[in-house]
């Protein structure tokens, strides 16, 4: 069965095993999650979401992706800025999609 999630304001498509690096989520490593707003599930569509389909999955880990540098600068002002940014994620695999 594959199905289309929504969370962290971003759809993702899933099937059975599938592993996902999603935003960040504040449960613990190992414990279960329940994604409730299924946008699609086997070609039937919600409006805006389907009530009758329950996709689980497992947390595996969290953690952080690679640094990326962002370099401000204007032109003859002697202005220079570096930062860098490292997004957190959280690792999860998609357990089970269930009708009900």
């Amino acid at each position: 069965m594959k199905a289309v999630i929504e969370t962290g304001g971003k759809q993702y498509y899933v099937e059975e095993g599938t592993v996902l690096y999603i935003e960040k989520i504040d449960e613990e490593s190992g414990s279960k999650i329940k994604f409730d707003k299924v946008l699609m599930a086997n070609g039937v569509v919600g409006h805006p979401y389907l009530s009758n389909v329950e996709v689980t999955g497992e947390i595996l880990k969290h953690g952080k992706s690679k640094k990326i540098k962002v370099y401000k600068y204007n032109a003859k002002k002697n202005y220079h800025k570096t930062q860098g940014h490292r997004q957190p994620y959280t690792k999860v695999e998609i357990k089970t999609i269930k009708s009900k």
